[in-house]
Parts: C-alpha cells; sequence; structure tokens
C-alpha cells in the first residue's frame, strides 16, 4: 500500500514542499530504504521511527518499506522527517485511517515516541499556508511559535501516541490559539540609550542615523563608551512591525537560534562577530546553506567592533 504526506525542507532561510511517500511490498525481504538525497540525520530517521513506533505500541511493519522524499533533486537535511514518515507508514500499513491531504506533517521523534523541538517550524508553517494547506501538525514546544501564522490551524502533540489517538478520533484537540505581537511600550534590552550620561555629540549622530537607517563609524580611545554606545543603538531605532518581526523570527528559528518556547522576537536584533569569524559565519553559505551574522542582524544592528582587524575579502 502507498501513502503520501505532505512535509518540508529547509533551504537557506526558506522551506521547500517535500512530499514523503511510504510504498510498503507485499512481497519480498523485510527492509526499509530510504532515499531521496537525504543527509545523515534523515538517514538516521530509519532507527528513530522503528524505535518510536514499537514504544509507541504501533506494529512496525516486518516487510519492504520504501521511503522517498521528493523531489528527489533537492537535498533533505535535518530530523523534521521523523513525524510525517512514521504516520505514512501507520496508514500504509492500515493501522491509521486518516486523510492527511490538507496537513503538513513536521516534527523530530525521541526512540520513547515523544516530539522534540524543531528548527524552521515557523518557516514551515508559512510554507503550508502558502500551499493552500489547511493544518500543520508540530511539536508541542513549537506550537506557540507557528501560531503566530494567521490563516492556518495549528496544533500541537507532545508524542506520535497523541497524533495516531487524535487522527482515530479517539483524541479530541483544541487548535493552538494565534499568537499576537506583544505591543507593548516597555520593550526590554541588554542596555537602554536613556540611561547613557554623557557623550552627547556621540549620541546625537547614532539618532540621526536611526532616523536615517545610516551606517555609522565610532572612532576614539579606548574606554570612552564606543561599544556601550553601540550595544544600545538597538533601543532608539524604531518598533518592529509584526512583518518584521516574522522575518527576524523565521531567521531565528531556521538557524536554532530561537528560544524555547518564544512565539515571536520583538526587539531588533544585537550581533558582534569576533573579527577571527570566518567569512561563512558573517556571510552565511556553506555546503547545507546556512544563514550567517549578516542575516542574523536583519531589521537590527551588526556591530563590527576593531572593524580594522577583519580581513580584507569583507570589503566593508
Amino acid at each position: 500500500m502507498l501513502a503520501k504526506i505532505i512535509s518540508g525542507a529547509n533551504v537557506g532561510i526558506e522551506s521547500v514542499a517535500v512530499t514523503v511517500e511510504i510504498d510498503i511490498a507485499s512481497q519480498g525481504l523485510p527492509s526499509f530504504t530510504l532515499v531521496g538525497l537525504a543527509d545523515r540525520a534523515v538517514e538516521e530517521s530509519r532507527e528513530r521511527v522503528r524505535s518510536a513506533l514499537k514504544n509507541t505500541g504501533a506494529d512496525f511493519p516486518a516487510k519492504r518499506i520504501t521511503v522517498n522524499l521528493a523531489p528527489a533533486d533537492l537535498p533533505k537535511v535535518g530530523p523534521a522527517f521523523d513525524l510525517p514518515i512514521a504516520l505514512g507508514l501507520l496508514i500504509a500499513s492500515g493501522q491509521v485511517v486518516g486523510d492527511l491531504s490538507d496537513t503538513m506533517l513536521v516534527g523530530e521523534l525521541s526512540l520513547d515516541g515523544s516530539l522534540r523541538s524543531t528548527n524552521g517550524i515557523l518557516a514551515f508553517t508559512i510554507l503550508a499556508k502558502s500551499l493552500g494547506l489547511k493544518r500543520i501538525f508540530v511539536p508541542l514546544e513549537n506550537a506557540i511559535e507557528a501560531a503566530v501564522v494567521e490563516g492556518i490551524e495549528v496544533y500541537g502533540f507532545e508524542n506520535l501516541l497523541e497524533v495516531f489517538n487524535f487522527l482515530s478520533g479517539n483524541l479530541e484537540k483544541s487548535q493552538q490559539p494565534l499568537t499576537d505581537l506583544d505591543r507593548s511600550d516597555d520593550l526590554l534590552y541588554e542596555y537602554d540609550f536613556k540611561e547613557i550620561k554623557g557623550q552627547n555629540q556621540a549620541k546625537r549622530a547614532l539618532e540621526i542615523a536611526a532616523a536615517g537607517g545610516h551606517n555609522v563609524i565610532l572612532k576614539g580611545p579606548p574606554g570612552a563608551g564606543k561599544t556601550l554606545l553601540a550595544r544600545a543603538f538597538p533601543s532608539i531605532l524604531p518598533k518592529l512591525t509584526k512583518e518584521e518581526s516574522l522575518e527576524i523570527t523565521k531567521i531565528y528559528s531556521v538557524t536554532g537560534n530561537l528560544s524555547k518556547g518564544s512565539s515571536l522576537i520583538t526587539t531588533r536584533p544585537f550581533r558582534s562577530p569576533h573579527h577571527t569569524a570566518s567569512y561563512v559565519g558573517i556571510i552565511g553559505g556553506g555546503n547545507n546553506i546556512k544563514p550567517g551574522e549578516v542575516s542574523l542582524a536583519h531589521r537590527g544592528v551588526l556591530f563590527l567592533n576593531e572593524v580594522s582587524e577583519f580581513s580584507k575579502k569583507f570589503c566593508f
């Protein structure tokens, strides 16, 4: 029997739709083959899924199993395919009957069947909405993060057994309430511009830069307060709109820098990379493309302390 589950893969800061196809052959020796240009973390999902199903009380089919992650030419990275593979196996083996054609599934499984926090949930939810899907199943820890997107139902689950019972009709579960942007006036920053005394000329220059979105070079003797002024600079920048907050949160979610239980980042980021950081670390890239410090400073401040010490190839 063949089952198809909709999931996604992160490429840079965007998500791309991936169809997880599971086929259980009626003939052939028992095996578990995973194809579709998967990395080591995805390959290892075979053992996680096998143990999760057994420890949940489900039967693992002792047959020839083939899992295809389509499109096959797109590199698949990370453990987010655990949940769709497990549900696909249950559907293909007839243990679960349910229509998941309007649902995206994303989540990493533990060996006991519990769902672990997964990176990039916000990007997956935005993708699911753009595809016209009705709902998305995510780990419970990521439900608040996913619920910032309007127009799609978000369901958070603690473990695979909950998903099994929900699809079987043995568990009633309400969707995660929509998470709204905190518009409070008292945003907390590590350093606040209003608490800095003196340096009126430098403060005036930074105020002009904040108003016009300009770059600034601070030059002076050690101990003059350059670093303190730079760290306090985000506190005088305009408040983030919801669209800007979504942009920043998506980047931090994909890179795994979003705090557990967090929903939206409401303060402007401040990034201060060391001058010995690599080109990929600052600009981004790599074999599996990931954002660098420049992207992590999006809509915020990129502070290059001792800028003359940075490599000339950055061309600042």
